[in-house]
């Protein structure tokens, strides 16, 4: 329940916006409705809906006070494709782009698909259909009213859930934020959003992944790798299982909040090149790091193969992180990737564990990213990176 999981975002593609009449025509009623949202203004916001689509007008309306309590910056709309059925009849691609108030420096993204009907006077264009693009995931707006509650160093955002509850998580990741900052000196924004839903269903809606996938993950983190610098990052979202992370005590909920941060403080130096055992293992290295834990207490279930004479004879690949396999699996790869990160700090230094991470993040592609930053770097080879490794987990295992 302690792992967490590094994810690439559902979000749109970098594709153009269109162009041509009937685009610019839908695109000057969504940025109405952009504008209506940041006024919190239900009547303009709904104007943009035809008349007799009463069932829609009364979703849009729940849905708009539904994120009337998020602290917006900005939200925009750009229409990506516009498909004609007839003169007065369109489909539209849309891509909302939203930011959240002193949290976002990059936007959060998703697509939407949009129906349209020119009529009545002024010929104007009204919305008569809104529904998630394909493979668009749910907006915590979209499952509830949204409960907001401020940290010092984070926003927490929940719905269906006790105001205490929501404290509470701020209060641990007003904990995690400042132990992030100290294991990792890059700059980074210092603040995260955090969000709670109802339950582990609507967590896998937001993350528009089967629901079996997250039973039993405490948290995970939403995000960008990889990118190509063409397009500006998108905003992270750590987003909280409530069910498996009420079963953690007080150290493990420390722990899990803790390692998603890091994921948030890291992203812009992971990338495709990074390998699991390192961005999973940087981030609990990160997480244990004060709390003085013995090692066998953090790693059981590499410390029960080891002591079985089950060592393993390679670092995890990222294969051994997928869920809805083997527990036993997945707990040795996130324990293993820890060591792994504990060993360079050990051996090598904090700076040089922070400079290989760097480096292997930096690499154009990940064949000969950890090759060429172990040689850099540390100064050594995979295979004897990988022989200090077993020789680690022997003498803190064994």
């Amino acid at each position: 329940m302690l792992a967490g999981l590094l994810l690439t975002s559902a979000c749109a593609a970098p594709d153009a916006p269109a162009t041509g009449p009937t685009a610019r025509e839908v695109g000057a009623v969504l940025d109405r409705r952009a504008d209506a949202v940041l006024d919190h203004d239900p009547d303009a916001y709904l104007g943009a809906l035809a008349p007799g689509a009463t069932k829609l007008r009364a979703t849009q309306r729940t849905e708009l006070a539904n994120l009337a309590d998020i602290p917006l910056k900005s939200w925009t709309y750009e229409v990506k494709a516009v498909t004609e059925h007839g003169a007065d009849k369109v489909t539209a691609d849309v891509e909302l782009r939203y930011r959240i108030a002193g949290y976002d420096t990059a936007p959060i993204a998703t697509r939407r698909t949009l129906e349209l009907t020119r009529t009545g006077a002024g010929d104007r264009w009204y919305i008569t259909a809104d529904r998630p693009g394909e493979g668009a995931a749910d907006q915590l707006w979209q499952q509830g009213d949204v409960q907001v509650v401020r940290g010092t160093h984070s926003l927490v955002l929940g719905v269906g859930r006790d105001p205490g509850e929501l404290r509470r998580v701020a209060e641990t990741e007003d904990l995690a934020v400042p132990a992030v900052s100290a294991a990792w000196p890059q700059p980074w924004a210092g603040r995260v959003v955090v969000l709670v839903p109802d339950s582990v269903e609507d967590m896998a809606k937001l993350l528009g992944s089967p629901e079996a996938s997250y039973r039993g993950i405490a948290a995970v983190t939403t995000g960008e790798v990889g990118g190509s610098g063409r397009r500006p990052a998108l905003a992270d979202r750590v987003i909280i299982n409530p069910q498996a992370y009420a079963m953690l005590g007080t150290f493990g909920q420390r722990v899990v909040l803790t390692h998603e941060t890091t994921h948030v403080a890291t992203r812009p130096r992971t990338s495709t090149a990074t390998p699991m055992w390192l961005s999973e293992g940087f981030a609990d290295w990160t997480a244990y790091r004060e709390e003085g834990r013995p090692v066998p207490e953090i790693a059981p279930e590499l410390a029960a193969a080891v002591r079985r004479g089950e060592l393993p004879a390679a670092l995890p690949a990222d294969d051994d992180f997928a869920f809805g396999g083997d527990p036993g699996k997945l707990a040795r790869a996130y324990e293993g990737g820890w060591l792994a990160c504990a060993l360079i700090a050990d051996r090598w230094g904090e700076e040089k564990l922070i400079a290989f991470y760097e480096a292997v993040g930096d690499h154009p592609g990940r064949d000969g990213a950890v090759e060429q930053a172990m040689g850099e770097v540390l100064e050594t080879t995979p295979q004897d990176f990988t022989a200090y490794w077993r020789d680690y987990l022997s003498a803190e295992l064994g």
